[in-house]
């Protein structure tokens, strides 16, 4: 079971004020760690989660700019100390059969969904290797293993987190660094409740287990790969998906 941590260590969680990763930098933050979590667009809803949470550590930028992770990773360092704990959870939609499209749908979701992993994660990676402890813990997608109509920009931008994570952990195996992927299937988030309810029904009924995930648990198997006496797990994909795709 995951417990509170021995030392304060920073986390910090891509896209962690909404869905998912409110969750996660919740929980992380519970079990004490101190949790940057990063946000690009939705103001209101970051004041929300501050107010609810109580993290105040909350930082407005674009995970696909590199120059804009750069700084701002500098400054949550200088507010909270080295990062330890990276959850890339940031991810973006711009759903579309191929054929219609455009450079701009597919590039939006790459650069979001699969440049912030590089980006993020090439800008901690090396202080956890000289400090010899880190965990990087990215979110891809039952469609990443699956595929999706509709989704071949976000299957191959999740399907991508899983192959750079393998080559990543080995890479870091030797210096205290582990690195995992979580591909959740169908959670009951707003974005999903956001769904026709015909379409969400048609949805449950392929789901074996016949209902949807919580984020909750999504956040507990975080805390779990995030835990400092769980050095041993890594390169590993967690499928979360109700038993709708077995791999």
């Amino acid at each position: 079971m995951t417990r509170k941590i021995e030392k304060a260590r920073v986390a910090v969680v891509t896209g962690g004020t909404r869905g998912i990763g409110a969750s996660i930098s919740e929980t992380l933050h519970k079990f004490g760690y101190k949790v940057a979590a990063t946000y690009m667009g939705n103001d209101k809803a970051a004041e929300e989660f501050k107010a609810k949470t109580g993290i105040e550590a909350v930082f407005k930028f674009d995970v696909a700019d590199y120059e804009a992770c750069a700084e701002n990773i500098a400054k949550i360092e200088k507010q909270l100390g080295p990062v330890d704990v990276l959850v890339n959870n940031a991810g973006i939609t711009r759903d579309c059969f191929l054929h219609k499209m455009t450079p701009k749908q597919w590039n939006e979701v790459l650069r979001t969904n699969l440049d912030s992993v590089f980006n993020m994660t090439q800008l901690v990676i090396s202080g956890m290797r000289d400090r010899g402890f880190g965990r990087v813990v990215s979110i891809s997608s039952i469609n990443g293993l699956s595929g999706a109509m509709g989704q071949t920009n976000y299957a191959a931008a999740k399907a991508g987190i899983i192959g750079f994570s393998k080559s990543l952990a080995l890479e870091v195996a030797a210096k205290g660094v582990t690195v995992n992927v979580i591909a959740p299937g169908y959670i009951d988030t707003d974005m999903v409740r956001a769904v026709d309810p015909s379409i969400l029904e048609k949805i449950v009924a392929k789901i074996p287990v016949k209902k949807l995930g919580n984020a909750e648990g999504i956040a507990r198997l975080v805390a779990f790969l995030a835990d400092e006496h769980n050095g041993f797990t890594t390169g590993a994909t967690f499928n979360v998906n109700g038993g709708q795709y077995l791999t």
